[in-house]
């Protein structure tokens, strides 16, 4: 095993920190939207009930596409199919997914082009959820883009993607090169970022688990979630001051506000594209680039000359066939990477961070109150999140996610219990932030840590798959959330709880998944975990 102490801390922590800014990036990109919710549907989608002829337009480009992004979802999965069953069976299968995505496509068709309360709500989740539609193929292309261009380059990749989409989605009406509406013009745009934050998602976790001596790696990994959750947090804090600048004035935040929040991140974006130009490749690529002499300088700084020439020997064994086919190992580990994700997702954390200013909201706060809540939010989460880097390598990654899961499926419960019974207030506020410190000290950071430790070197294309299950898990989430949230005959009933009991399953149902099939990886090498999978 590789001992730390032989290597150059301080180099290893700084190529680290600029590779965790890919991190910072994807919880900045996909935060950012939580400030403009209630702007963007005033600015967008309110308009339209006024004016049924631009509603019309509207509708139609929003059904074309979503019938561009299932069209594209059903060609990567068809690719991935292909990759895991061979060109004949993944060929038949892809073609059953593509006649339910035919019909699909003509269910969405054959309704009149009117904004009824389910159309604008669906054009609304799509518009807040349709960064998710790029991180879905920006995940399904991770694999191709670190094979074809490099953990390095890829990176590079995702931070001009980000600063475009920053650009892009705050005018979106002066940079509407697609000749649509504006709202559809402001969805591509938030599209675009979308997929630097599926390859940031992919690549970052990647590049520094590639990078890290093994006996601190699951440390390394998890400061990219901190990043995550800090990239969020400082957005929140952005989009607070925006908000509080104007006295949280309702008008300008519909007309300007929400604009200055998006084009924030061209800072972060920029910087994060020119630090990366002083980060080494990692040896893994470079090896498999046949490059070992840079591999070789590489491995000596970050865990010692002594150690070096071990690692090297290890990383030349196991990629010693460059490509493997995905099922080399069998389905299990493929099995296990898109259920972590799906999971991650299907738990809900993504509708509290996107939607919690609507959610406060709905307890009876002010828009300038909903963003400093939010704040707070933010804050918990980066401080559990500290909490599990510095037990993720002593604890293991099992029981932080048994005991995460069962602890967010508590708080979901008791959440939707508060709106259920239209006793909101501040029970329902220490009930989120209990389910958010839950989730922020396990399937935050750990399910990244665990993601990009189980696939063997000669499939780490594979954790393409998983990654663009978690996309995909997102989108869903994130989509049907307002239809569930804002659908007059649920909140008959529910009064707006009926979503939050559906993601207490789902945390059960996780903490069962965990304790049943995953194994545990902690202080393992990236070699030695390779091994476990071909005893399966």
């Amino acid at each position: 095993m590789t001992h730390y102490d032989e290597g150059n801390r301080a180099y290893t922590m700084a190529i680290t920190l600029v590779a965790t800014l890919g991190g910072l990036l994807f919880g900045y990109d996909t935060a950012v939207i939580s400030g403009a919710v209630k702007a963007l549907q005033g600015f967008f989608i309110d308009p339209l009930h006024h004016d049924p002829a631009m509603a019309a337009k509207v509708i139609l480009q929003y059904r074309l596409s979503v019938a561009v992004v299932i069209a594209v979802i059903v060609y990567a999965t068809g690719s991935i199919l292909v990759k895991l069953y061979g060109r004949k069976k993944g060929a038949m299968i892809a073609g059953v997914v593509a006649l339910i995505a035919a019909v699909a496509i003509w269910l969405l068709f054959r309704n009149p082009l009117t904004l009824t309360e389910e159309t604008a709500n669906s054009l609304k989740g799509f518009t807040v959820s349709s960064a998710l539609v790029g991180c879905i193929i920006g995940g399904s292309i991770g694999g191709f883009v670190s094979r074809r261009l490099g953990r390095k380059r890829g990176l590079l990749l995702a931070a001009l993607l980000f600063t475009l989409s920053a650009i892009g989605s705050a005018i979106p009406e002066k940079m509407n090169i697609f000749m649509v509406e504006p709202v559809i013009s402001f969805i591509i745009y938030r599209i675009i970022g979308g997929i630097g934050v599926g390859l940031a998602s992919m690549l970052s976790p990647m590049y520094i688990a590639e990078i890290a001596p093994s006996r601190i790696r699951g440390r390394l990994v998890s400061w990219n979630q901190f990043a995550i959750i800090f990239g969020m947090l400082v957005v929140y804090f952005v989009n607070y001051y925006i908000a509080y600048s104007h006295q949280g004035d309702e008008t300008w935040l519909q007309l300007s506000g929400w604009r200055w929040m998006f084009a924030s991140e061209t800072i972060p974006a920029m910087l994060f594209f020119v630090l990366l130009f002083f980060v080494p490749e990692t040896p893994r690529y470079l090896v498999m680039a046949g490059r070992e002499e840079e591999a070789a300088e590489v491995l000596k700084k970050v865990s010692g000359p002594k150690a070096a020439a071990t690692i090297l020997a290890e990383i030349r064994e196991t990629l010693r066939v460059r490509s493997a086919p995905w099922l080399s190992y069998g389905g299990m580990v493929i099995f296990v990477g898109i259920m972590l994700s799906v999971f991650q997702q299907f738990v809900g954390i993504n509708v509290v961070l996107y939607y919690a200013p609507e959610i406060f909201r709905n307890m009876g706060s002010a828009t300038d109150v909903a963003l400093l809540q939010t704040v707070i939010v933010g804050s918990i989460n980066l401080l559990f999140t500290l909490l599990a880097i510095l037990t993720v390598d002593r604890f293991g990654r099992k029981p932080l996610q048994i005991i995460g899961a069962l602890g967010m499926a508590v708080a979901m419960f008791g959440l939707g219990m508060t709106f259920f019974l239209q006793r909101v207030g501040m029970g329902a506020l220490l009930f989120m932030l209990m389910y958010v410190a839950f989730f922020a000290m396990s399937w935050g950071p750990v399910t990244w840590v665990l993601l990009s430790e189980i696939f063997p070197n000669s499939i780490r294309g594979a954790m393409s798959i998983a990654v663009a299950a978690q996309w995909v898990a997102n989108l869903i989430i994130s989509w049907t959330f307002p239809m569930m949230n804002d659908n007059s005959a649920l909140n008959a009933v529910f009064h707006h709880g009926f979503a939050y009991w559906i993601y207490g399953v789902m945390g059960i149902l996780a903490a069962w998944f965990v304790w049943k099939l995953v194994p545990e990886t902690k202080g393992r090498s990236l070699e030695e975990i390779e091994r476990l999978w071909r005893r399966h």
